[in-house]
């Protein structure tokens, strides 16, 4: 499959995992405005689409092979690779960071995982990754870089849709691209506009969309531990081309608060990635979109994704201070 995405690919994937994955939840958050629940996935993410996706492909054109599949991310990517490795009868082999954190490791290993702990940081636990793969034979997967990863998160626009024919613009974070490409190459389809929403240091698509290219970014957000992507893809490059798409930033206060209001209005605990995108939302609506936050017309109707809740729900009871990861690493 080369490196494009087009809406075959959503549909051919949609159709590949039907009852592989939780069919998303929607609720009512407001006048004219829905939470996808996406939170509620298989492995706490969105993440669980685009894997299955991915291995059920391989699968059905016989390149799926008795080494298994490989991945490096301690992150949802890495969980859900695992997940959907275990349901295909396939191993899975996850290279992450020696100083991850052990409760990625355990659940890695709980869902039958070999966990391969290599180095201080994903760029080594990556390149080990490589090396093991070309000797192996293993099948490598990304956490996002992938039209089979993409069209599996289109998906979840797909089921939206079905639900909510009327819908005019969906919010959705960005980090690498992958959720974001998949959402836009599925609502393009269907006329629905997409509001790709990053924290304002972590900006890998709007620096793509100003230097007309992917480009490398410095990231320093609270976010970074999902939305810490340095570039974005090439697919979430071109995706966000077209019309119909706008790009906008938040910080990480917005960000903060955002997922507070979730937790302490609606009782919804998500990471700080998946609070992102309704977190442009509430600044828009505060009055604070010039530049930062997204407003919507009077009568505009719109869904915000809440992509993902592998977070210790422990921060939220407690103020939260705006610490970024050291080293942030694709999820």
């Amino acid at each position: 499959m080369g490196q494009r995405l087009g809406y075959d690919d959503i549909e051919a994937a949609t159709a590949r995992i039907a009852g592989q994955v939780r069919p998303v939840a929607l609720a009512p958050g407001g006048d004219r405005l829905w939470l996808a629940l996406e939170y509620l996935q298989h492995t706490g993410s969105f993440k669980a689409r685009g894997a299955q996706n991915f291995l059920l492909a391989h699968r059905e054109a016989g390149s799926l092979p008795d080494a298994g599949v490989t991945i490096a991310s301690g992150g949802n990517a890495g969980l859900a690779c695992a997940w959907a490795a275990r349901q295909q009868g396939v191993r899975a082999t996850v290279f992450l960071p020696a100083n991850a954190p052990g409760v990625k490791v355990a659940r890695l290993r709980s869902y039958g995982a070999d966990v391969r702990l290599v180095g201080t940081e994903y760029a080594e636990a990556l390149a080990a990754c490589e090396e093991y793969a070309g000797a192996s034979g293993a099948l490598a997967s990304h956490a996002y870089d992938h039209p089979l990863i993409a069209a599996g998160a289109g998906t979840l626009l797909e089921e939206v849709h079905e639900r909510l024919p009327d819908l005019d613009t969906v919010l959705v974070a960005v980090g690498g691209g992958g959720l974001f490409a998949g959402v836009a190459t599925a609502a393009r389809e269907h006329g629905v506009r997409v509001v790709a929403v990053e924290p304002e240091h972590s900006r890998a698509l709007h620096a793509a969309l100003a230097a007309g290219g992917p480009v490398d970014v410095t990231v320093d957000s609270v976010a970074a531990d999902s939305l810490g992507a340095r570039r974005a893809t090439a697919l979430a490059s071109d995706a966000a081309r077209h019309d119909g798409v706008r790009s906008v930033l938040v910080p990480d206060t917005a960000i903060v608060r955002a997922r507070q209001v979730l937790w302490e209005e609606r009782r919804i605990v998500v990471e700080h990635g998946a609070a992102t995108a309704f977190a442009a939302l509430l600044a828009g609506l505060a009055g604070e979109d010039d530049g930062f936050g997204y407003r919507p017309a009077d009568s505009e109707r719109v869904c915000v994704v809440l992509c993902g809740a592998n977070t210790d729900p422990a921060t939220l009871t407690a103020p939260t201070a705006l610490t970024h990861p050291a080293a942030p690493a694709a999820s």
